[in-house]
């Protein structure tokens, strides 16, 4: 059999690469000889370049930047072979992995080590950008990245003049990969659904909803443009809305679901085509695998290829597993037994190994019984 593994991460435990090479390890145990493929995935979050970079083609690149606070980190970026397109991740300067509990500033913290990569990115003559805005410890709507572009912003109105933008932008074609579609104010915006993650009290959500109102209403006047309604305005704290309030001055911009932008760099589906079964998984399999995480997304490229398709996580909920047998894949349950998320994370890549084994001594029972 040809098996294709395209797993998300186990967010704090594995990385897709990680959780693909233990799946196959297993699955090889049972059926040694199988051929089995992986392509590891994500969706636009952490992860994204390490996914990416494995499928080939991809060289890395390290610029200084600073984090969420102010500190001097080294960010990654993938530059493509023939030096055309860069891939960058809002995580790996700016993302909320960065802090330790303490730490966490959702008032305070800023994207301004995204832009910085940009801008490194831009130095070595890329003008094909896709960005990942997943996992991001800010709310500040994008506007740090836009500073380390040239904008001035003066908080706390804000005033706001882009005089001094880099005008390279507008050579620029920029892919924001996201996954959520949350506008970027009100109650389903970036300060209420995705502050509390952050560290924000209910005192902070509602000052940080109060200042990217202001905030939107200074885009608008300086850019004529008014984003703020726009599906996905509030991914990363509102980056997207900054970003897409520009969109005049790029020479193309556009928000496209993480999982299908990674699933499109590794070439999922040409991998897909002619296999006998698909493996995928997350972390957790609940109501949130119907709003365009990774495992559906593969499901339904699966189910488009006539592919049949089973997706791991390391718990799965009834909302999860419904929404994946709608795309017409199965879900398994990682666990064994009753388990804790920190003994979970603590075993590591054994039971998934051991998940991977499972799977193909039941794709061998199955066939022996249609004998």
């Amino acid at each position: 059999m040809r098996i294709v593994v395209a797993p998300d991460s186990f967010k704090g435990s594995l990385t897709s690469v990680e959780v693909a090479s233990a799946l196959a390890r297993g699955w090889h145990e049972a059926r040694p000889d199988d051929e089995v493929l992986l392509a590891p995935l994500a969706d636009g979050g952490e992860g994204t370049l390490v996914a990416i970079e494995a499928a080939g083609g991809w060289e890395w690149r390290t610029v200084p930047a600073t984090d969420p606070i102010g500190r001097a980190v080294a960010a990654r970026w993938l530059r493509s072979a023939d030096g055309a397109r860069a891939v960058v991740e809002l995580a790996e300067a700016s993302g909320l992995s960065r802090l330790g509990a303490a730490e966490r500033d959702p008032v305070g913290a800023s994207t301004y080590g995204t832009g910085e990569v940009v801008r490194a990115a831009l130095d070595d003559g890329i003008r094909s950008i896709t960005l990942g805005i997943g996992g991001s410890a800010t709310t500040d709507g994008g506007s740090g990245i836009l500073r380390a572009l040239g904008a001035v912003i003066d908080w706390p109105a804000p005033n706001i003049s882009f005089a001094g933008l880099d005008r390279r932008l507008g050579e620029v074609d920029l892919r924001i990969a996201c996954d959520v579609t949350n506008p970027l104010l009100g109650p389903r915006g970036a300060a209420a659904t995705y502050g509390p993650q952050k560290g924000a009290s209910p005192a902070q959500v509602a000052e940080l909803d109060a200042r990217l109102s202001r905030y939107a209403d200074a885009l608008r006047a300086a850019t004529g443009r008014d984003e703020r309604e726009t599906p996905g305005a509030g991914a990363a704290g509102g980056t997207s809305f900054g970003l897409l309030s520009l969109a005049d001055r790029f020479r193309s911009i556009r928000l496209v679901p993480g999982v299908e932008v990674v699933m499109d760099e590794t070439r999922l589906l040409d991998k897909v085509h002619g296999a006998d079964l698909v493996i995928t998984g997350e972390g957790r399999i609940d109501a949130q695998t119907a709003f365009g995480k990774t495992a559906l997304g593969v499901a339904n490229l699966a189910r488009e290829a006539g592919v049949p398709c089973v997706a791991v996580g390391g718990g799965v909920e009834p909302e999860g597993e419904a929404a994946l047998w709608s795309a017409g894949a199965i879900a398994v349950s990682v666990s064994e037994r009753p388990i804790s998320l920190e003994e979970a994370i603590a075993a590591g890549a054994a039971p998934i190994e051991r998940c991977g084994r499972r799977l193909a001594r039941l794709i061998s029972a199955g066939r022996t019984l249609a004998r």
